[in-house]
C-alpha cells in the first residue's frame, strides 16, 4: 500500500519528467500539496516526506490544522473562493492567497494584514474557460485588477492562477494554460513584476508545466480521493 511519502515522491518524479520534456529545470516548479478535507495527521505525514507548502480551501478546517501543526515549518496557501467575512483570518494566518478575483477582496486583505507580518503573496484567479460556475476574473479584466492589487500595501502581487475546464484532451489543456501564460506575459510587458503561474493539478500538471507553470496544485495524487465530492 502506498504511503503519502511514496505518493509525494511519485509526484515529484512526474514534475521532473514533465520539466525535462520541455527543457525546463525542475527546480523552477514548486509543488503545492492540496490538503483540503484531509486531517492534520495526513499533513504531518507529508511534512515528514519533505513537503512544506500546503493549500487549503476551507478556512475553519485550515485553522484547526494550523493549531494542530503549529510546531511544524509550513507555508499555508489559501486556494479557495474568498468571502468578505473570511478575509481577516485569511490575512492573519496565510502566506499566500491564490484566488483573488475582486478588488474589494484584495483591499480587505491589505487592510487586515497584520503590520508585523511579511507581505501577503497574491495570485489573481483567471476564469480562463469562461465557466459560469467558476470563480475568477475575466481575461479582459485581468490588467485592471492587477493594477489595483499591485498598488495596495501589505500585498505582493506574484502572478496568476487558473483552473481550466477539465478535459482529457492534452491539446485543449495546453491551449487553456497557454492563454494564462500569455496574459501573464502581457502583464510583465506592461511593467508588472510577476514570477508565478499557479496552474495544473493531478490530472493535467504535465500540460501546465509545458506552458510555464511555476506552482502545481496536487491533492488526489498525494493524499488519495477526497471526501467532498
Amino acid at each position: 500500500m502506498s504511503t503519502i511519502a511514496d505518493n509525494l515522491q511519485a509526484v515529484r518524479e512526474r514534475i521532473a519528467a514533465a520539466a525535462h520534456t520541455v527543457s525546463r529545470p525542475p527546480h523552477e516548479i514548486s509543488l503545492l500539496a492540496v490538503s483540503k478535507t484531509f486531517d492534520a495527521e495526513a499533513v504531518r505525514a507529508a511534512v515528514q516526506g519533505g513537503q512544506r507548502a500546503f493549500g487549503e480551501n476551507y478556512l475553519q478546517e485550515a485553522l484547526d490544522k494550523m493549531a494542530a501543526l503549529q510546531n511544524e515549518s509550513i507555508a499555508w496557501h489559501f486556494i479557495g473562493p474568498i468571502q468578505s467575512n473570511k478575509t481577516r483570518q485569511i490575512a492573519e494566518h496565510f502566506a499566500w492567497v491564490h484566488a483573488v478575483d475582486r478588488e474589494k477582496i484584495a483591499q480587505r486583505l491589505s487592510e487586515q494584514r497584520p503590520a508585523g507580518m511579511p507581505p501577503l503573496h497574491i495570485c489573481l484567479q483567471v476564469n480562463v474557460s469562461g465557466e459560469v460556475s467558476k470563480s475568477g476574473v475575466a481575461p479582459a479584466d485581468v490588467a485592471a485588477l492587477a493594477a489595483a492589487v499591485a498598488g495596495l500595501p501589505k500585498l505582493k502581487l506574484r502572478g496568476l492562477m487558473a483552473i481550466p475546464e477539465p478535459t482529457d484532451d492534452v491539446a485543449r489543456q495546453r491551449a487553456a494554460f497557454r492563454q494564462v501564460r500569455q496574459l501573464c506575459d502581457d502583464l510583465r510587458a506592461h511593467g508588472f513584476d510577476l514570477d508565478t503561474l499557479s496552474m495544473g493539478m493531478s490530472g493535467d500538471l504535465e500540460a501546465a508545466i509545458a506552458e510555464g507553470a511555476t506552482i502545481v496544485r496536487v491533492g488526489t495524487a498525494i493524499f488519495g480521493r477526497r471526501n467532498d465530492s
